[in-house]
């Protein structure tokens, strides 16, 4: 780098990633969606109910998305290292996404499973099927207010509020399936509500799942317009030209931007390098919710050298 290039970083906040605040929220989730997943399989077993077996399998995958978010946060506290710059930050997202995978195998489980009831009809039994239920939507209920604030942070966080939202009105299906075979006698109730079950699973799976690729193929954050902050960048007096410009995420609440910015050279020689990048993370900092920015600052004329060097 000649004495034309400089760097500004401003760094994202000691408190770890999003999700890491969340832990304990996160443990008592997983603690009582264990609790509901057992009770839940051993309601469906007495009372031969496909709903309660397909809302306790949802609450295994439930476990094991809570799970793999905390151990998600063990591995993204480790601090940087020589090799790994950011840490294990992305193993976060890397959670994500197979939490996703999981919750795409479950709903199709259901789904076949509740096909398949259709062809061997079962004998459910309605009563004990609303009590299992009802003990499922209230421990439900209370998960989903305890991740609510979280979800608004967190991609895990979000999948794991997605999926005890899906599960609570899992456990409400169920409750009027048994509501309708305990008063009808209607068996075909059970597995209408487990194909309900599983059909509710898949399309919030893929919205996450969108959003988990997003940033492992680092797109830009979805609330950072990158034409704004070109726009902004270039009112700033003195600057020529922005190249090589960069926004993408690292992981939940961890957005990170990179920018040459051309500089008139009779403007740096004034203000110096120092207050050039001041006035740009400053920019930045009041628009954008950029916790690390990097740029280079480079004289007029500098970008063409780069270029004849390239080639």
């Amino acid at each position: 780098m000649g004495a034309g290039h400089d760097h500004g970083h401003s760094h994202a906040p000691a408190g770890g990633t999003a999700t890491a605040a969340y832990a304990g929220t996160l443990r008592v989730a997983l603690s009582i969606t264990l609790t509901v997943m057992v009770v839940e399989i051993v309601g469906g077993v007495l009372a031969d109910s496909l709903a309660l077996v397909a809302d306790a399998a949802h609450m295994a995958t439930d476990a094991l998305g809570l799970g793999m978010a905390l151990l998600a946060i063990h591995f993204a506290n480790r601090p940087a290292t020589g090799n790994r710059t950011f840490g294990y930050a992305r193993a976060e997202i890397l959670a994500a996404l197979a939490n996703c995978l999981l919750l795409l195998g479950v709903g199709g489980y259901v789904l076949y499973e509740a096909i398949q009831r259709f062809v061997t009809p079962a004998d459910t039994e309605g009563g004990l099927t609303i009590v299992f239920g009802a003990i499922g939507l209230v421990a439900n209920m209370i998960s989903l207010t305890l991740l609510m604030r979280g979800q608004k942070e967190s991609l895990n966080v979000r999948g794991a509020f997605l999926e005890v939202a899906a599960d609570a009105l899992g456990s409400l299906a169920v409750i009027v399936s048994a509501g309708v075979i305990l008063t009808t006698g209607w068996q075909a109730a059970d597995p209408i509500a487990s194909l309900v079950i599983g059909l509710m699973i898949v399309p919030r799976t893929v919205k996450l799942l969108r959003e988990t690729l997003d940033v492992l193929l680092e797109s830009a954050p979805k609330d950072v317009d990158m034409t704004e902050v070109r726009t902004h960048i270039l009112a700033l007096d003195g600057v020529e030209d922005v190249h090589d410009l960069h926004a993408w995420t690292i992981t939940s609440g961890m957005p990170v931007l990179s920018a040459h910015v051309v500089v008139r050279s009779d403007v740096l020689s004034a203000i110096g390098h120092e207050k050039m990048l001041h006035e740009l993370q400053n920019c930045l900092g009041d628009h954008f919710d950029v916790e690390h920015c990097t740029f280079q600052l480079e004289p007029s004329g500098h970008a063409e050298h780069e270029a004849r060097l390239c080639h």
